[in-house]
């Protein structure tokens, strides 16, 4: 049951149960609470923000400065023992073959390895088929001559532009 009370000239609606009435404070307690969170939120958000600037430590295994220097060293000669190390750009290659038969692309890749042994060749296998690809051309025109020269042994092919290695490059050339 409600019933208003009057205090300090103001009416109250105040609930009652029981003869206990609840009547709802308005004595600032609840505003002094929301100004001190406020002051501590922008204290806290004043704190974080007057970091110092500090120094980070790298804490690494003096291998990798070992093997950064390997790296570098073997970019610069043209390559590495396997061949052709991090050295790549993009260019073109001429694909040959595309099937699903690996002894026929097999083959294929046999047919110009004896035919132009200076050409490298590649075979990728995407589900479900071979390609065949010869080549690490800077130039379009490259891949159109070597086009031109397979042109009787196979019917179909395709000049595609993808990363490919670069060739070694002669450091130790001098020029007279």
């Amino acid at each position: 049951m409600e019933r208003p009370l009057r205090r300090n000239h103001q009416t109250i609606t105040a609930t009652c149960l029981r003869r206990v009435c609840f009547v709802p404070r308005n004595d600032g307690s609840s505003l002094s609470k929301i100004v001190l969170l406020a002051i501590l939120l922008s204290t806290f958000t004043h704190l974080t923000k007057a970091q110092t600037r500090g120094r980070v430590e790298v804490v690494k295994d003096p291998r990798v400065d070992t093997l950064i220097a390997k790296r570098s060293t073997l970019n610069k000669m043209g390559g590495g023992a396997v061949g052709h190390f991090g050295t790549s750009s993009y260019g073109y290659r001429v694909q040959f073959f595309s099937g699903a038969s690996r002894k026929a692309a097999f083959e294929a890749q046999n047919k110009v390895q004896q035919g132009h042994p200076g050409i490298r060749t590649y075979i990728t296998y995407r589900d479900p088929n071979y390609k065949v690809k010869a080549g690490n051309f800077r130039s379009r025109m490259e891949a159109v001559k070597l086009m031109e020269e397979l042109k009787g042994t196979f019917p179909i092919m395709f000049i595609i532009s993808e990363k490919i290695d670069l060739p070694k490059l002669d450091t130790n050339t001098t020029e007279q």
